[in-house]
């Protein structure tokens, strides 16, 4: 039996993983796991998925189990989250993880914040513009509305970063990836002869430790407790995108009414100045006499929205950016204290008012609101809260469960209406122009300018002297 290595820190245990396959012709290497505790576990192969996606490489992670799928998912360089697709069993929670992780991947493609992992983000965006098809498809069938349509077939071809239950296979496509990690591969021995197929080189991560070699049969209890796991982590995922992209979107608002939006008013108004000149000149014409109306109207509305704008916008955040460290502790605060995770409406009360607050705090950037809320739960609610606590019903998971997928679907179907917006399409726009060191606000800027001047100076031809200030 090989000797257990010793438990050193997650980077030096994935990067012996990575030497181990870089310095062997084999295509198949057994490593004993350390002897330590689950988080470890999850931390070494979170840095395995980075290095590995760093190089260039495809990865398919194999679990014999749901158990270690919340923690390693936390585990995960927020930046690279939606490139993982990381799904427990048939059934479960299983659907709407994956429906959540597309929703992931749709939301952050066009956003830019990829930290130093840009050239991995550039990668995948190739990868899905080759596999258009199968990217569409999957996109028609995420919505919840989607009605029990099939999902596409090897879907998980999508993503560069697979981390499957055993029994997920069917998401594969016949394309081998570059590496196949088994977890607990003793547990797995049946199936490994297929499973080697499915990658060029395999690493099997064995336990040493005694009878770690037999199948674990979860109880009901047990098995929506593991459910609840998961989708309490998705949720969290979802929460702060969606709190993400919302910020993010508020603020390319804020910058595009300081900068655009005043141009805009200042050239809809000449124009209608224009027009009515023509208006006035031709009184018998009745197109003349419309255009002129039509540019006042327009010239109106641009001066409305722009004043709505303006006093929603008076008591704006400051700029919004927020820290890997900000982002994670959000998310952590949202999968411990989510209403949709309250016992009954006392509890849900309680956790409503502190996500409320987690929201505001996050979008100003306040760290240590956010750690005050986390003291707040971990003392636990307050006295009154407290003795108005119904008894948990046995179905009580259960219904969180069902409370969590209704709040999953809705983020999704939300974040689908803002990436289908008109804004959020400018927004991507913006995005993609800053990563080729162009500036698309200060364009339009420049081309309003010029806009403005052509039309003073037509004003001048026209013979007034009427400007707007």
């Amino acid at each position: 039996m090989p000797t257990p290595a010793p438990d050193r820190d997650a980077n030096t245990i994935a990067a012996d993983w990575r030497t181990r396959l870089a310095q062997t012709t084999a295509t198949l290497l057994r490593v004993p796991l350390p002897r330590t505790d689950r988080t470890l576990i999850a931390e070494s192969l979170a840095e395995f998925v980075t290095a590995t996606l760093a190089a260039g490489q495809t990865l398919l992670i194999v679990v014999p189990d749901d158990e270690c799928l919340p923690e390693l998912s936390n585990a995960l360089d927020l930046a690279l989250r939606p490139l993982c697709l990381v799904l427990p069993g048939p059934g479960f929670a299983a659907e709407i993880t994956l429906r959540a992780t597309l929703s992931l991947l749709n939301s952050r493609l066009a956003r830019g914040d990829e930290g130093n992992f840009s050239a991995v983000w550039e990668s995948q965006r190739k990868h899905l513009a080759q596999s258009a098809e199968l990217w569409q498809a999957a996109l028609a069938w995420s919505p919840s509305s989607s009605g029990g349509k099939q999902r596409p077939a090897q879907i998980g071809e999508l993503f560069p970063v697979c981390v499957l239950h055993a029994a997920q296979s069917g998401l594969l496509s016949p394309k081998k990836r570059d590496i196949l990690l088994v977890l607990q591969a003793q547990r797995l021995s049946e199936q490994l002869p297929e499973m080697l197929a499915w990658a060029t080189c395999a690493l099997l991560l064995q336990d040493t430790l005694p009878g770690s070699g037999s199948l674990v049969i979860l109880d009901e209890d047990a098995r929506l407790k593991a459910e609840l796991e998961m989708l309490a982590q998705e949720l969290g995922d979802m929460e702060l995108e969606f709190a993400t992209l919302q910020a993010e979107l508020a603020e390319f608002s804020r910058d595009y009414h300081a900068r655009v939006g005043s141009r805009m008013i200042e050239l809809d108004a000449l124009q209608a100045k224009i027009a009515r000149c023509y208006a006035d000149r031709l009184a018998a014409d009745e197109a003349a006499q419309s255009r002129a109306e039509q540019a006042q109207a327009k010239a109106e509305q641009s001066r409305q929205e722009h004043r709505r704008f303006t006093e929603l916008d008076q008591e704006s955040e400051k700029p919004f950016a927020p820290s890997s460290d900000l982002k994670r502790l959000f998310r952590q605060l949202a999968q411990k204290i989510h209403p949709d995770r309250a016992s009954g409406e006392a509890d849900r009360a309680w956790r409503s008012e502190l996500m409320s607050e987690a929201n505001r705090a996050y979008r100003a950037g306040d760290e240590m609101v956010l750690l005050e809320i986390l003291n707040q739960w971990q003392a636990g609610p307050p006295e009154h809260a407290a003795n108005q606590s119904e008894t948990v019903a046995p179905q009580g998971p259960a219904r969180q469960i069902a409370r969590m997928q209704k709040r999953l679907a809705e983020i999704e179907a939300e974040l689908n209406h803002l990436i289908a917006s008109r804004l959020y399409e400018l927004f991507a726009a913006a995005n993609l122009a800053r990563q080729r060191n162009r500036d698309l606000l200060q364009e339009l800027v420049e081309q309003l300018d010029a806009q403005i001047a052509a039309a003073r100076a037509r004003l001048a031809e026209l013979g007034t002297d009427e400007f707007p200030g």
